[in-house]
């Protein structure tokens, strides 16, 4: 009789063993917390909780955390601010590891460069290079994320680009290895960096130039006013859609009579079509359900697939 052998298979770590292992890999100065609302974190107050959330203190710290995942097989999501992300009601498991720390807040200038950390807010860096009398990064002043999530999005805003005014960036390989590298030999896409949805983003450097600060800061007043004249005050992700190519996927949506199109606390602005806003209470379900009507719609009417821009996360309640 030929002899059977079971295979056993090893659950995940309950959340407990994680955040507990977790700390004793990393400094003391490193946030651990268990069962964190997502809805703290993302720009569209919505999410179920994260099993584990860590800050790291360092970039050793860091790669410490990615190294215990590995072993563990436990899985990890990269957070920036929060901005173009949408997490599902059901959470997210694992391991969300967020460079809110001071330490990958930094910006320096270093005669016509930006060197910044990929916590740094991309507000800051904008107010940074103004102090300094430098321009070319403006456009980053009304973008609601961090230097990190605007180099693995390629994020933009006024006919600009992220990718455009990067020189060089640092970043860490999923062994918690570090690289630094050109922009130049980054491929880059519209609104997508492929190299870093595997690889975590430390940090980058602006090239800027100079110009007087009069002038800086008309142009960030006409970017703003701009802004607020084009996009709703009210909780979103930013946009919820590519563009199609054929036409803007606001001005489609907006043909199509969908502002104001809502489920539940979940609307269509009527300010912007491409953005879904929270009026209060909003579940990722409510989102999703409106992102499938809207869509739907697009196809029937017009024969256009919309594909969203905004990552979605996490699990179903």
């Amino acid at each position: 009789m030929t002899p059977t052998t079971d295979i056993l298979e090893i659950p995940m770590p309950t959340e407990a063993h994680i955040a507990d292992e977790v700390a004793t890999r990393v400094s003391r100065a490193t946030v651990i917390r268990r069962d964190e609302p997502m809805a703290k974190h993302t720009t569209m107050r919505i999410g179920g909780p994260a099993d584990v959330y860590v800050e790291p203190a360092s970039e050793a710290d860091v790669a410490n955390v990615l190294r215990f995942c590995a072993e563990r097989d436990v899985p990890f999501f990269i957070l920036g601010r929060g901005s173009n992300l949408l997490v599902r009601d059901g959470g997210v498991r694992g391991v969300v590891i967020c460079l809110a720390h001071p330490q990958f807040s930094k910006i320096e200038i270093m005669g016509e460069r930006l060197h910044c950390g990929a916590g740094a807010k991309l507000k800051k860096v904008s107010v940074e290079a103004k102090r300094n009398n430098l321009s070319g990064v403006e456009f980053l002043e009304g973008i609601p994320g961090s230097v990190g999530g605007a180099l693995r999005m390629n994020a933009g805003a006024m006919g600009a680009a992220t990718f455009g005014e990067v020189e060089s960036l640092r970043f860490m390989d999923h062994a918690g290895e570090i690289h630094e590298r050109s922009a130049a030999g980054v491929p880059v896409e519209y609104r997508a960096c492929p190299l870093l949805k595997t690889h975590i983003a430390l940090g980058a450097v602006f090239k800027c130039m100079p110009l007087p600060r009069a002038e800086i800061e008309k142009r960030m007043k006409a970017y703003s006013e701009k802004r607020w004249e084009s996009q709703p005050a009210a909780p979103s992700a930013g946009c919820i859609f590519k563009n199609p190519g054929a036409i803007p996927a606001g001005k489609l949506i907006d043909e199509l009579g969908l502002k104001n199109l809502s489920v539940g606390p979940a609307r269509v602005s009527e300010v912007h079509g491409n953005f879904i806003v929270n009026d209060g209470g909003a579940t990722a379900e409510d989102v999703l359900q409106l992102i499938t009507l809207i869509q739907s719609r697009a196809r029937d009417a017009r024969q256009i697939d919309l594909h969203t821009e905004v990552i979605v996360l996490g699990e179903e309640n």
